[in-house]
C-alpha cells in the first residue's frame, strides 16, 4: 500500500458535528446481524430501533436534531426484528424494510411530521421462506428492488404493480449454496456482485440469473463486496488465513487472484466498505471501532492509495451515508457519515472535508453526479435495457437539486419539484439569451410566490428549551443569509436581460 502525494484528496479530513447536530436519546437496536441499521437520505434519517412484540425502526426529520421524545412514533409493521432499511433512491418518502418475518414491505412516509405509529405498509412482498437479511434498490431502475434471505435466494421484485400483496418475484437467482451476506450493482445495475457466507465472490448477470464469474482465492474469506463501477473493479473486505482483517481489489473480468491483498488489524470486527465513483475515494468503516480510513482508486499500480484515517474513541455499531445531493458544498463536504454510538444512544454526523480557502463552487471535486430521477421504468430494465444514472451538477442555483438540506421545502410541498432533472446535452441547451431571458425572468419573479421560506412548523416542533430555541434562531439567519444571495444573483440576472434586450433594440433599429 503507497501513499499518493499529489493527489488532492490527499488532506481531506473527517469533522464529527458537534452535540446539538447529532441524534440523541435514540432507542438502537441490540440486534447483533452484521448490517448498517441506518439508512440516510435528504430529508429523513431512519434507524432500526429496539422493540418489544415485532421489529420497528424509526423516520427522523433531518432537522430534528437534538434529544429524541421517547414517545416518538415508530414505524412498526413486522412480526419479527427488521435487519435491513432502505431508502428508495428516487423517492425520498418511499422506505423498503426487511425482517425476520419473511417479509418485505415498502412504507410511505407522510410529508408532514409523523403524529402517530405507521403499522399499515405501502406494499407487502412475501416469497421467501426464511428470515430476509439484505435488501438493495437498482441504482437506474424504478421500483426493482432486490431482496436476499436465509432460504439462499435473491428475488428480484417489480413494484410497478397495483397489488399491495405480491406473492411472487419476477426473477429469483437460486445460485448460492449459503447465506448471501453482501449484494452490490454496478453503475448501469446490469451486473450484480454478491459475497457468501462460503466466502466466495461471485459475479451475476441478474435478469438471465446466471454466475458469470466466481472468485476461489482461498486466501481471502470475504464478507462484504462492493462494486467500483466506473473502474471495473471489486473491493472486498473480509478475513485472512490468521484471522485478520483485510481488503482486497479485484478485476471484475479475472476473480483467479485479487491486484491488491492487504491485512489491516487484528479487530474481530466486520468491515464496512463505501464508494464514490465522483472522487473515486473508498471508505472502510470498522464495526466495533471508530475508525474510518480513507483510500484513492487510481488506474495504475498500485491501484489503492492510502489518505488518512479518521479516529474516534466512539465504537460504532452501524453506518449510513448521505447520497450526493445532500452534501453542503459550501462547506467542501464529499462525503457524510451518520455513525450509530449505541453506547450513548446516539447518532453522530461525521463529514469528510476537502480543506479549500476559497468560497467559491469548487468545480473539480463536484463533477456531476448521481441525481433523484430514474433512468429506466421497471418494465425497460426487465425486457433487457441498459442506462447509466441520469447525473446533475450540485452547483447552488443550478436548478438539479439542492445542495443544502436543511432548507429543503416543507414537507407538505410536492415533492416532484424537488427531484433532479436530467441535464441536456451541450448542443441542445439553448443560449443564456434573448430567446430565454423574459421567459427565465418570469419564472424568478414566481419563486417567491411558490416557495415557503424559513422553518415550518410541521418539519420541527415549537422550541422546548432555550438552546432549541437558539438554534432555530441561527437556522433562520442562516436562511436569510442564502436568500439575500438569491436576491443578489437575480439582481444580476435582470441587469443582463435588460442589457441584451436594450442590445437587441440597437441591432433591430440598424436594421
Amino acid at each position: 500500500m503507497s501513499w499518493y502525494p499529489h493527489s488532492k484528496f490527499r488532506h481531506v479530513y473527517g469533522k464529527a458535528a458537534g452535540r446539538e447536530k447529532c441524534y440523541d436519546c435514540v432507542p438502537i437496536t441490540r440486534s447483533v446481524h452484521d448490517n448498517h441499521f441506518v439508512a440516510v437520505n435528504p430529508r429523513f434519517v431512519a434507524v432500526v430501533t429496539e422493540c418489544a412484540g415485532g421489529g420497528a425502526f424509526l423516520v427522523i426529520p433531518i432537522q430534528q436534531t437534538g434529544k429524541l421524545d421517547p414517545h416518538y412514533p415508530k414505524i412498526c409493521g413486522h412480526k419479527g426484528n427488521v435487519l435491513d432499511i432502505k431508502w428508495n433512491p428516487f423517492d425520498d418518502f418511499v422506505i423498503a424494510s426487511c425482517s425476520e418475518d419473511a417479509t418485505v414491505k415498502i412504507w410511505d412516509i407522510p410529508k408532514h411530521l409523523l403524529k402517530t405509529n405507521i403499522t399499515s405498509p405501502k406494499k407487502e412482498l412475501v416469497g421467501h421462506g426464511r428470515r430476509v437479511g439484505l435488501i438493495e434498490w437498482h441504482p437506474t431502475a424504478s421500483n426493482i428492488l432486490f431482496s436476499s434471505g436465509y432460504d439462499y435466494k435473491i428475488m428480484i421484485w417489480n413494484l410497478d404493480t397495483e397489488e399491495t400483496v405480491i406473492p411472487n418475484p419476477v426473477q429469483i437467482l437460486d445460485v448460492h449454496k449459503d447465506v448471501v451476506l453482501s449484494m452490490s450493482f454496478n453503475t448501469d445495475g446490469s451486473l450484480l456482485a454478491t459475497a457468501c457466507r462460503d466466502r466466495k465472490i461471485r459475479l451475476l448477470d441478474p435478469r438471465a440469473g446466471t454466475v458469470l464469474r466466481e472468485a476461489n482465492y482461498k486466501a481471502h474469506r470475504a464478507n462484504k463486496v462492493l462494486f467500483l463501477g466506473n473502474v471495473n473493479k471489486l473491493f472486498s473486505t473480509g478475513i485472512s488465513r490468521w484471522n485478520n482483517r483485510q481488503i482486497a481489489l479485484w478485476d471484475q473480468n479475472d476473480l483467479s487472484v485479487p491486484l491488491v491483498e492487504e491485512d489491516l488489524d487484528g479487530s474481530s470486527g466486520l468491515l464496512f466498505p463505501f464508494y464514490d465513483s465522483d472522487t473515486r475515494m473508498l471508505y472502510v468503516v470498522g464495526k466495533g471501532d471508530g475508525n474510518i480510513r480513507y483510500y484513492e482508486i487510481r488506474p495504475e499500480k498500485p491501484y489503492l492509495n492510502y489518505l488518512m484515517e479518521y479516529r474516534s474513541p466512539l465504537p460504532q455499531k452501524g453506518i449510513g451515508m448521505m447520497p450526493k445531493r445532500g452534501l453542503e458544498v459550501s462547506a467542501c463536504e464529499i462525503f457524510r457519515f451518520y455513525k450509530l454510538i449505541p453506547t450513548k444512544s446516539l447518532i453522530e454526523p461525521v463529514s469528510m472535508i476537502v480543506p479549500r480557502r476559497s468560497e467559491s463552487y469548487q468545480e473539480d471535486i463536484y463533477p456531476l453526479t448521481t441525481g433523484a430521477q430514474p433512468a429506466l421504468t421497471a418494465q425497460e430494465w426487465l425486457s433487457g435495457v441498459n442506462k447509466g444514472p441520469i447525473l446533475v451538477s450540485l452547483r447552488p442555483g443550478a436548478g438539479a437539486g439542492n445542495s443544502f438540506p436543511e432548507f429543503h421545502e416543507p414537507f407538505l410541498e410536492n415533492t416532484d419539484r424537488n427531484r433532479d432533472r436530467r441535464i441536456p446535452p451541450e448542443d441542445t441547451r439553448k443560449p443564456n439569451g434573448l430567446e430565454n431571458g423574459p421567459n427565465q425572468l418570469k419564472t424568478e419573479e414566481k419563486l417567491p410566490q411558490n416557495k415557503q421560506t424559513g422553518l415550518d412548523v410541521l418539519e420541527r416542533p415549537p422550541p422546548k428549551t432555550e438552546n432549541e430555541l437558539l438554534q432555530m434562531f441561527y437556522r433562520q439567519q442562516e436562511e436569510i443569509r442564502r436568500l439575500r444571495e438569491l436576491l443578489n444573483q437575480r439582481d444580476v440576472q435582470i441587469k443582463q436581460l435588460e442589457l441584451e434586450l436594450k442590445n437587441h433594440r440597437v441591432a433591430a433599429g440598424a436594421y
